[in-house]
This record gives structure tokens, sequence and C-alpha cells, in this order.
């Protein structure tokens, strides 16, 4: 199974927090491979929202987001797609 990385910068206003953070959560358990994003030294199940939320990702981190299983590809372009674009208000 193949294991993919994507390092991404957070650009929503509120950071990933909130409604990005379920947004990303929801879009993650969609997808059969594990999904795990890393900030700093901490590294976290990316279909937790608890787990997304202690990252206290604000706006302009950097963030790595890691993929790994047979729709790898496939969720790491959508879920790197949901951190870098603007959410509708």
């Amino acid at each position: 199974m193949p294991k993919l990385q994507r390092t991404v910068t957070v650009i929503h206003r509120q950071g990933l927090h909130a409604r990005p953070a379920a947004l990303f959560v929801q879009a993650a358990k969609k997808f059969a491979s594990r999904v795990t994003v890393k900030k700093g030294r901490k590294i976290v199940d990316g279909k937790s929202i608890m787990g997304l939320l202690t990252l206290a990702a604000g706006r302009g981190a950097r963030i790595s987001l890691i993929a790994e299983g047979p729709d790898a590809t496939e969720a790491l372009e959508r879920l790197a797609d949901l951190v870098t674009t603007q959410l509708s208000e």
C-alpha cells in the first residue's frame, strides 16, 4: 500500500478549527486509507476532530498530510484542497 505525504499551509482565517476541522474529518472518513496529520512533532488521526483540534493549527501553519492505503492519492488531493482553499462564509 502506498504511503504518501504532502505538506500544505493552512489558509483559513480561523485555522484548522471548528468548521474547517469538521469538514476535514467528514472528508477523511470517506476514504479507506489511513489519514494522519502532522504539525511539528505532533501526529494525530486525521479522522478524529479532537485530534485535529489539539494541533492548534492556526492560519499560516504548515502541516503534513499523510495517507496510507488503496485510495491514498485521492485522499491527499481532496484533503489538501480543503486546507488550501478558502471556505465560503
